[in-house]
């Protein structure tokens, strides 16, 4: 089994919705975000899956979207909480439908150095 992981960035505000502390309030991070995808077979030059091509479709597919928004107002965070762990799942599912043929292993949202979620599909 191979897997192709890459990384980018993202820079957005947010508050957490009924957090109770101080990420209640208006704030922002650069999101660093990774995407791994497993493949079991290499293609005819090599390459499990195209790191160019990866970081464009997440790029177009997710990040565009997401880039200094407000991520409160920007859908579907408008209707759920823009938290670390919905975001990855938000990145996963863009990927998913843009990608139908690639084993998307995981995504991984940072909102620093010392802290992230991942979303793993079942």
């Amino acid at each position: 089994m191979y897997e192709v992981t890459i990384q980018q960035h993202f820079d957005a505000a947010h508050a957490l919705r009924g957090y109770g502390g101080h990420c209640e309030n208006l704030h922002g991070h650069r999101y660093q975000v990774a995407v791994c995808l497993a493949a079991k077979e290499l293609n005819d030059i090599g390459l499990a899956y195209d790191f160019t091509e990866l970081k464009a479709v997440l790029q177009e597919q997710a990040l565009s979207r997401l880039d200094h928004t407000y991520l409160n107002q920007t859908p579907p965070f408008d209707q759920m909480n823009p938290s670390a762990e919905n975001i990855a799942r938000f990145i996963y599912e863009q990927l998913a439908a843009a990608l139908p043929q690639a084993y998307i292993r995981w995504v991984r949202v940072w909102e620093s150095p010392e802290a992230w979620a991942t979303y793993y599909p079942d």
